[in-house]
């Protein structure tokens, strides 16, 4: 059986969603504007909903998708400058030549007996996923993980795995995170806000959740990896990836070429923002969870790219390209902890570092432009596809169904008792999170045990533009992906339901 197009299964749901709107009858609840740490909330009043005409959807099948695309516009301009910015870097061969650099070090590492026996590789994906699920729990990274899988898809396949280990040692483990955050302030801080609990209390119990949710991503990944090695062609997604197996550049034939004027041109201009970052930001407020932290940041990342960079351009241009590509994560990580950043910013971070890998390698700046257009042009299909996804929630929006959808399911719940409020808590967030992958719109719209119903099924909804996006860059179709995940996804399910009755 062929699996359809994903941009096919999206538009299918959205037909589904319409036939509904001639189903469900209408229904809103009455919403009102709160205050939330200095943000605005709007929320539902509580015995506010009240039945109004509904909408049914015919032609608007058609107009979903334009709708969706100006909903999701920021993800998807976030994912083609994402996609310029490192069609650019790729263009210097400069990722193979640290990959090919980075498999021979491990192979040295291999030798050791602990290490040998322990396995690097399996010792390399349980630092990356803890990276990343920590980085899920701390801060909320999500969309930035699309940034990585150019990254970790390549590594992964390099390593002598497939395509879909490159998205779980990333994507996957920040959404694990997600789910099991302690300090998120786009899940917990908004929820708790708005339901008048202690800020971040009751962490100590989700930190055993997040440890418990990471090390079953962690064996997963490892036994899927193992199972993968042993016979690269039992993967789904083994013919697919013949794209990045051919993109790879073999060993023998990757050579490491030497700065030039351009580099150290680069080198100074790039130290020279730096310095003035510097000077003009000597100390930066680090927000984790409610605590602020007053840290002298920008001048140690000054001072060590000066010294890091120098070194790196010295040794040759493709380690002063992977020293930008370094600094571009440490100044992402930077921004979004202290200065708020979002996909605005970290789209423009990607744009300048394409730019400045290029100009490092002597490439002009025509050659540049043009660089960039082809890497939109090579992800503009996983663009268009999360534009169609956000047409899902317009039609339920405009078909007045979904407030209806929300109260129906919650009158069915309040007999349930205590221990079954809970869990229906839950199960309800698990559906409402295929309408509304935003953790803080459903903090905002539910104020319930939502932590648990968000994140994990982030990863399999087709709504979700960041879910889309990264499948779009790692090519793999939504439906093998599908195919994949739901093994994972309901062993996680079933220990959430374990950890929500014994909470």
């Amino acid at each position: 059986m062929k699996i359809p197009h994903t941009f096919t299964i999206v538009f299918s749901i959205i037909v589904l969603c319409a036939v509904m709107t001639w189903i469900i009858p209408g229904g809103e609840f009455n919403r009102q504007t709160v205050t939330v740490d200095g943000s605005e909330r709007n929320v539902v009043v509580s015995d506010s909903y009240h039945n109004v005409d509904n909408q049914p959807q015919t032609w608007q099948i058609f107009t979903a998708f334009f709708k969706g695309f100006e909903r999701t516009a920021n993800i998807i301009v976030f994912i083609l400058m994402i996609g310029g910015g490192f069609w650019i870097m790729n263009e210097t061969n400069a990722i193979n030549v640290g990959i090919f650099s980075f498999l021979k070090k491990t192979q040295k590492l291999q030798q050791n007996k602990i290490l040998g026996k322990l396995g690097v590789n399996n010792l390399i994906m349980i630092l990356i996923i803890l990276m990343f699920s920590l980085f899920g729990s701390v801060f909320g990274m999500s969309e930035e993980t699309i940034a990585f899988i150019v990254i970790f898809v390549p590594l992964a396949i390099s390593m002598g795995y497939d395509s879909i280990t490159g998205v779980l040692m990333c994507y996957v483990a920040a959404h694990v995170g997600f789910a099991g955050a302690m300090l998120n302030p786009f899940t917990i801080g908004i929820a708790q806000g708005l339901s008048g609990l202690a800020p971040f209390s009751g962490i100590e119990y989700r930190f055993i959740c997040w440890c418990v949710f990471t090390l079953i991503a962690i064996i997963f990944t490892l036994l899927y990896a193992a199972y993968i090695k042993k016979n690269p062609t039992k993967s789904i997604t083994y013919e697919i990836d013949a794209f990045w197996r051919d993109k790879q550049v073999e060993e023998t034939a990757v050579e490491s070429r030497p700065s030039t004027l351009a580099t150290w041109v680069v080198y100074a201009l790039i130290g020279a923002v730096m310095v003035f970052c510097a000077i003009r930001f000597p100390r930066t407020d680090i927000s984790i969870g409610n605590g602020q932290y007053n840290i002298v940041l920008w001048p140690i990342i000054a001072g060590t790219y000066l010294l890091i960079g120098f070194f790196g351009a010295w040794k040759s241009v493709h380690n002063f390209i992977l020293t930008i590509l370094l600094y571009t994560i440490i100044c992402l990580v930077t921004g979004v902890l202290g200065y708020s950043w979002y996909v605005m910013e970290i789209a423009g971070l990607f744009f300048a570092m394409g730019i400045a890998t290029g100009a490092a390698f002597s490439l002009k700046f025509d050659k540049i432009i043009r660089l960039f257009l082809d890497g939109c042009k090579d992800i503009m299909v996983a663009a268009l596809v999360v534009g169609m996804a956000g047409g899902i929630i317009i039609i339920l929006e405009d078909g007045k169904i979904i407030d209806t959808i929300l109260h129906g399911i919650s009158q069915a719940m309040t007999d349930t008792g205590k221990e079954g409020a809970v869990g229906a808590m839950y199960a309800i967030q698990t559906v409402l999170n295929v309408f509304i992958p935003s953790g803080s719109a459903k903090a905002a719209l539910t104020v319930l045990a939502f932590q648990f119903g968000d994140g994990i099924t982030n990863m399999i909804t087709p709504t979700s533009g960041v879910l889309i996006g990264v499948l779009g860059v790692a090519r793999i179709p939504y439906a093998k992906w599908v195919k994949f995940i739901w093994p994972f996804i309901i062993v996680i399910i079933d220990d959430k339901w374990g950890n929500i009755n014994n909470y």
